[in-house]
């Protein structure tokens, strides 16, 4: 039987962490917990980089180091060898978004083919990962989705940005490096869908190296997996599979009551959860045609799916089988399965820090929405506060009787 405790275990999960870097993550848990201080702290972040203030200093020094590894990948270095003593991988995420122009897609696309190297050559790193209009315009994506059609010069964008695609998935088939595409906005999702089919088709024909994502609070993915799958065995590819929860849920509500449509969201976080869990379960049952990368910080969905490998008989290193939470949160549940020798890795973003301030404050709005989430990180970590004083005082005491 699984062990039900298995995340509890504060001093494997912040075992890295120094009491420096422990009451760092107190103080801004914290702040996330009240979540009427997260908005007006959103506005003034974003006011005072537009107007020049020299606050990077203090968002590197706060928010910034406790979800980045650095601004470069060579700074990400140290973070990924030290996690990997302890048998925790890295998947390193240029988290620069919003981006509009062919040159600055066409940068994205170099460094992510050069993240592609990086993974061939660092064991440490067994996915890379890119997001589909960091590659090409959401207008592009949101236009082929529904099915409006392109003129000239929007032809002869899309034209790249599939070609930015394409090379990325040749690439990574060329050195067997996992590579996964991210999951955005309902509006833009089938052209990336029927994208990253085509490059699963192409590329999966043994193993699973390309995997898309499946954001299961939307009520249609179990479905459209189930659909996918029969196409795969029709025509012989494997599925890389990466199921989440989703990450613009309010968007996507308010966009669906502006429009007057059905929301693409499940209608409330049970059967979100439900949901989820049935993807998991689904991918799990069929582990010979599906590889799954299970991007979860909910802990009974991580038990679940144990649970399940266990009475499958899927073995806790098989390669078909991934678990990943994001750097910085939920280090209960990716150190304690990495200590199990479960295939776990740390989702790692790096960046110039303005540049990356948008995911920084995603992050902040999530933590502080997500029912339970912060209540959760701040009471492992004071757990482990007290747990470290009261080991300091049993030490102190075992050196006086000593004496």
């Amino acid at each position: 039987m699984i062990e039900k405790k298995i995340f509890n275990d504060t001093a494997t999960a912040f075992k890295l962490k120094s009491d420096l870097e422990l009451n760092r993550a107190l103080l801004l848990f914290n702040v996330m917990g009240v979540p009427s201080l997260i908005k007006p702290g959103i506005f003034l972040t974003k006011f005072s980089l537009k107007a020049k203030l020299p606050i990077q200093p203090l968002i590197k020094n706060t928010i910034f180091d406790q979800f980045c590894a650095g601004t470069s990948k060579e700074d990400c270095k140290p973070v990924i060898k030290e996690m990997h003593q302890v048998n925790l991988s890295s998947i390193l995420d240029y988290s620069v978004e919003g981006k509009k122009t062919e040159k600055e897609f066409d940068s994205a696309f170099h460094i992510k083919k050069d993240l592609i190297q990086f993974a061939r050559e660092e064991t440490e790193i067994p996915f890379a990962i890119f997001k589909p209009t960091a590659l090409g315009s959401f207008e592009i994506w949101h236009k082929l989705s529904s099915h409006i059609n392109l003129n000239d010069s929007e032809k002869e964008e899309w034209k790249k940005t599939k070609a930015r695609v394409e090379n990325l998935c040749k690439e990574a088939y060329k050195h067997g490096v996992r590579l996964y595409a991210d999951a955005e906005e309902s509006w833009m999702q089938d052209a990336a869908d029927d994208l990253m089919e085509e490059m699963m088709e192409k590329y999966n024909t043994e193993k699973a190296l390309i995997f898309n994502t499946f954001q299961c609070y939307r009520w249609d993915r179990l479905d459209y997996l189930k659909e996918l799958h029969s196409r795969a065995k029709e025509k012989g590819f494997k599925i890389g599979a990466k199921i989440v929860r989703g990450a613009y849920m309010e968007k996507e509500n308010k966009r669906a009551k502006k429009y007057g449509k059905k929301s693409p969201i499940c209608e409330n976080k049970k059967a979100t959860d439900l949901h989820f869990n049935n993807v998991l379960a689904y991918c799990l049952d069929n582990i010979e045609d599906i590889a799954v990368f299970i991007g979860t910080h909910n802990e009974v969905s991580n038990y679940l799916a144990l649970q399940i490998m266990e009475d499958q008989g899927i073995a806790k290193d098989d390669p078909r089988v991934w678990f990943s939470q994001l750097y910085g949160m939920s280090d209960q549940i990716s150190y304690n399965l990495a200590n199990k020798n479960y295939n776990t890795a740390k989702l790692v973003p790096f960046g110039p820090v303005k540049d990356v301030v948008p995911y920084l404050l995603r992050r902040a709005e999530e933590n502080s929405s997500v029912e339970g989430q912060t209540n959760r990180e701040l009471n492992l970590l004071r757990r482990e506060k007290k747990r470290r004083k009261m080991a300091s005082e049993a030490s102190k005491n075992d050196v006086r009787k000593q004496a």
